[in-house]
């Protein structure tokens, strides 16, 4: 049966109206923000965010969206509140200076609060309506709803006021957020706001092995539908950022062009062509055998051709890997200068997953780039337990390819691994074209050579044979193995598991 345009109305009508945050991902998770002319109540315990979740509202409600707010304190002046964002890139102070937000710093006293039963919000309601017509706010912030009823003891009056209070914002016509800490097994102090509040968001700041992560949940959204997983949030410069919540899915469009390896030898196992443009590559083996200068021969060619390049070098300084570069003719210093090549090092230990993951977004924002480096992946580990980080690969490798970005990862293997395959720490399946360098002998016990072979390049024809792989001071190149090259002795204790059972093994998990 249709609906006719009556229904269609009436059911767009019963629709729930929403608020967007503008905050990063966090409008995605809630299919659209806050509930509009509704109240949100933000819990969680101390230093996880909740004051800066309520102001980043406030800022991006009156600059994106025109809607001015107000923020209620009842614990900081507003001088405080100006100071404690004053790090962030947030205008605060201009959007006061403008009347685009009112900060009302609210001082209670005992003698405010009456144990008689005379106590009542009569005076708060007549300073918040005010505030509320001067500006014609949208939005309101209170902050928070222990510090206004932290005198009350009677708890008949206390329920009464709180549900007034709600009920007023209500009729006031504006979306309102009310910041609370966590009680004994419930989402505030009281146990009412709960009940009474059309949304819950819940903020944690925990630490694991010395590693902070602050996540986010709804946990409770009337007459809406919502995300229900934990939600990893970080706080940088420019405020609170929920992204990337989840992978970008797979809806990548296929294509048949190619880029160059950038050693022309190596392009010939790829029947001459290379690398598939927006593809990710893994370049695995163990210490010294190549992997970065794989990724710098492909880096050197795409800069030549005009492209952009990110480089993120997670062990060793933008001077080192420009100088040790040198010694196979690779010179890194005129595609930077050209803003071709941008090289970003820094160590995985010094911020969690997420704010990598963050950063990294926020590079490909600014510079741009077609083709990705990371160099090693598996510097990551260690940064959170294996779920995690796989989730956060799985993130980053759907961001590169959704904008088309070439993405190229080295992974390091230990020396003591039981097969040369190990090392791509659980993204083989998300991985397109995956190459492993190793160690092997040539008249065995005298000389150490490189073996280069690819494992799988989905969607092209490839060579299987084992190739050596040499550096010299004119660059790289690949030339058949010869007849006496051979595995080490301890190698060959460590090489004998099928490739395609270490897979198997790995997706089980």
């Amino acid at each position: 049966m249709r609906n006719t345009p009556q229904k269609q109305r009436a059911v767009h009508q019963h629709q729930l109206h929403k608020c967007p945050t503008g905050i990063k991902g966090f409008d995605e998770i809630t299919e659209g923000g806050l509930p509009k002319n509704r109240i949100t109540l933000i819990c969680g315990n101390t230093g996880c965010g909740k004051t800066l979740l309520g102001i980043d509202f406030l800022i991006n409600g009156a600059t994106k969206y025109n809607e001015p707010g107000i923020f209620m304190s009842f614990e900081e002046t507003e001088d405080e509140l100006y100071k404690n964002v004053a790090s962030l890139n947030l205008d605060l102070h201009g959007l006061v200076a403008r009347k685009k937000i009112l900060i009302e710093y609210v001082l209670l006293e005992r003698r405010d609060i009456q144990e008689s039963g005379e106590f009542n919000l009569e005076g708060l309601f007549i300073r918040l309506e005010h505030a509320i017509d001067a500006i014609d706010a949208k939005r309101v912030v209170l902050d928070s709803i222990e510090s206004l009823f932290a005198g009350v003891t009677d708890v008949g009056i206390l329920r009464l006021e709180i549900k007034r209070l709600f009920r007023w914002l209500k009729d006031k016509h504006v979306t309102a957020i009310m910041t609370g800490e966590l009680g004994q097994g419930v989402y505030s102090r009281h146990g009412l706001e709960e009940y009474i509040s059309d949304c819950i968001i819940l903020l944690d700041n925990r630490v694991r092995e010395q590693i902070s992560t602050r996540r986010i949940r709804v946990m409770k959204y009337r007459g809406s539908n919502h995300g229900t997983n934990e939600y990893p949030f970080v706080i940088d410069t420019d405020g609170l950022s929920v992204i990337p919540i989840t992978s970008a899915g797979l809806d990548q469009p296929g294509t048949n062009k190619r880029v160059s390896t950038g050693i022309p030898s190596l392009d010939k196992l790829f029947q001459g062509a290379g690398y598939t443009r927006g593809s990710t590559i893994l370049a695995s083996g163990t210490a010294g055998t190549g992997k970065t200068s794989l990724a710098a021969a492909f880096v050197i060619e795409r800069c030549k051709r005009g492209e952009r390049c990110l480089f993120l070098s997670y062990e060793e300084s933008s001077g080192q890997l420009i100088q040790n570069m040198h010694s196979i003719g690779f010179h890194f210093e005129p595609l930077i200068k050209k803003g071709l090549l941008k090289i970003v090092a820094t160590r995985p230990s010094f911020f969690g997953l997420e704010m990598h993951l963050l950063d990294l977004y926020k590079l490909i924002a600014d510079f741009k780039p077609q083709s990705v480096v990371i160099d090693p992946l598996t510097s990551l580990i260690g940064q959170g337990n294996q779920l995690e980080i796989q989730s956060m690969l799985t993130r980053m490798i759907d961001a590169l390819k959704s904008q088309g970005i070439t993405g190229l990862f080295t992974s390091l293997v230990s020396s003591t691994a039981q097969n040369d395959t190990s090392g791509e720490i659980g993204v083989s399946s998300l991985i397109d074209t995956w190459i492993v360098v190793r160690e092997l002998e040539e008249d065995e016990g005298k000389r150490r050579v490189r073996g280069l072979y690819i494992v799988k390049s989905r969607g092209m024809g490839h060579s299987s044979d084992v190739h050596k792989l040499v550096l010299s001071d004119e660059g790289m190149h690949i030339v058949p193995m010869g007849a006496d090259a051979t595995a080490s002795p301890k190698q060959k204790k460590k090489v004998g598991k099928d490739i395609s059972v270490r897979q198997n093994v790995i997706k089980r998990r």
